[in-house]
């Protein structure tokens, strides 16, 4: 597997941002360029001066994630990578972030604890979904404070490649397992790599997770498989903790 940490550029990207969003032929930058192009302008151009203090995120990366340009993809993304998934009624989120995906899988699901590592995204997404059937906890999912078998399903979208080494991955997919109940499913998604992924996080972590391994990793951490698949920006999982059998 690819892996690795992307660490900061301190020299000036912004032509080379600009020229790359004028030339970028990805449907997600076919939208909304000239507000993109703005944002770009104003965190890029000088990027050794412009960290974002949300841990593991430039500026512009973190703008993007809560944009609408995003809030488009994620909802085509998650209602493909929940496809033909039962999470049952008690649904663990990994690193909503913003919580654009929670917004798209609240309405889907009885009840959700989103477990978010940097403390002002969750006290902003609390704030926001105060008194829903969301609790917003704060806390490093490689190490959740939860119960075994906790959780009816759990989810992970576009998160996994800011975890900040392969061997983190794994301890979170295997921590996953443990607060999943027996027969529990777990449903995830994540970027391709791209030179887009690559642009948009100069500065921040990028691990990518190879569609094609994340079977054989999956099965390590103690789950059944049972898809994976992928298109031209994404790929999705489902797996499922093995039910005890008496």
């Amino acid at each position: 597997m690819t892996g690795g940490v992307v660490v900061g550029q301190r020299r000036n990207m912004g032509v080379a941002v600009a020229q790359a969003i004028e030339d970028g032929g990805l449907p997600l930058l076919r939208h909304s360029l000239s507000e993109y192009r703005r944002h770009a302008s104003l965190t890029i151009s000088n990027l050794g001066s412009a960290w974002s203090d949300v841990r593991g995120m430039n500026r512009l990366h973190h703008w993007l994630c809560g944009s609408t340009l995003w809030r488009k993809t994620i909802q085509q993304r998650v209602p493909w990578a929940l496809a033909g998934a039962d999470l049952g009624a008690n649904v663990l989120e990994v690193g909503p972030g913003p919580g654009l995906t929670t917004d798209v899988l609240q309405p889907a699901v009885r009840r959700i604890t989103a477990i978010e590592i940097d403390p002002k995204l969750a006290e902003s997404l609390s704030w926001r979904l105060r008194g829903s059937n969301v609790e917003v906890v704060t806390g490093d999912a490689t190490a959740m404070p939860f119960s075994d078998g906790q959780f009816s399903g759990a989810v992970s979208f576009t998160m996994l490649h800011h975890v900040p080494s392969p061997q983190r991955q794994d301890i979170l997919l295997r921590e996953i397992w443990r607060v999943l109940e027996p027969g529990g499913i777990f449903v995830g998604s994540d970027s391709l790599q791209s030179w887009f992924m690559r642009l948009i996080h100069i500065g921040d972590t990028l691990v990518p997770v190879d569609p094609d391994t994340v079977g054989v990793r999956l099965e390590a951490a103690g789950f059944e498989v049972l898809q994976v698949e992928k298109n031209t920006h994404a790929f999705r999982f489902q797996a499922q903790k093995p039910a005890i059998h008496l």
